[in-house]
């Protein structure tokens, strides 16, 4: 294992960066929100990491004590990384994060790689508020789903969710991207036909009817 690289300064901003500053860092905690992911399944959702330096990260981070490794029982029978919750608090974060780099989501470049799931920090950050549930959301690109309100555990997912949503969303990339910059509300974008709702729950109402 690598030694730790250090700033050397006793300095909180300094140490954080001192765990979190080397690159791919923060995106690998970026998919690890989403649950404990295979190792083939990181490298696949990040475009443009080599595999030694993915392996080198994540051993990085268990040593850190922002993620660990264990094995999945059978029939999955596979070795899994997730988030400890030292690596879950980080959220807030990467939101932030997000937050910031917005503006700098002009036109897409043709050289970037999108997943659909990587809406989801941002999503999150604007059904903040509105109550607690599982939405299903859909996009041109894919789908994925986001828990508001959980205490802990993984913040959203690939795929289809694994229980009844308590509302559903469809929306396009274009509308996603301009939530995420501040340019549109949700609920303004749900009352002029950008995103459509779906589901009788109490969420989903409020999500109507806001």
């Amino acid at each position: 294992m690598s030694p730790r690289r250090s700033y050397d300064q006793y300095c909180s901003a300094a140490r954080a960066l001192d765990a979190l500053g080397d690159r791919w860092t923060l995106l690998i905690v970026r998919e690890l929100l989403a649950g404990p992911r295979r190792y083939t399944d990181l490298h696949a959702d990040l475009p443009g990491v080599s595999t030694d330096v993915l392996a080198s990260r994540l051993k990085d981070m268990e040593r850190d004590g922002l993620a660990t490794r264990r094995r999945l029982p059978p029939p999955g029978a596979a070795n899994v990384y997730e988030l400890t919750a030292r690596g879950r608090e980080l959220l807030p974060v990467l939101q932030a994060l997000g937050e910031w780099g917005a503006p700098l989501l002009a036109e897409r470049r043709p050289t970037d790689a999108v997943r659909a799931h990587w809406f989801a920090l941002p999503l999150l950050r604007s059904l903040e508020g509105l109550g607690d549930g599982l939405v299903q959301v859909r996009l041109d690109e894919g789908e994925f789903y986001v828990r508001l309100g959980a205490p802990d555990g993984p913040v959203y997912g690939e795929g289809p969710a694994p229980e009844d949503p308590d509302a559903g969303l469809s929306l396009d990339a274009e509308a996603c991207t301009a939530l995420a910059r501040g340019d549109l509300a949700l609920l303004d974008a749900v009352r002029d036909g950008r995103i459509t709702v779906t589901g009788e729950s109490p969420l989903a109402k409020t999500l109507r009817e806001a």
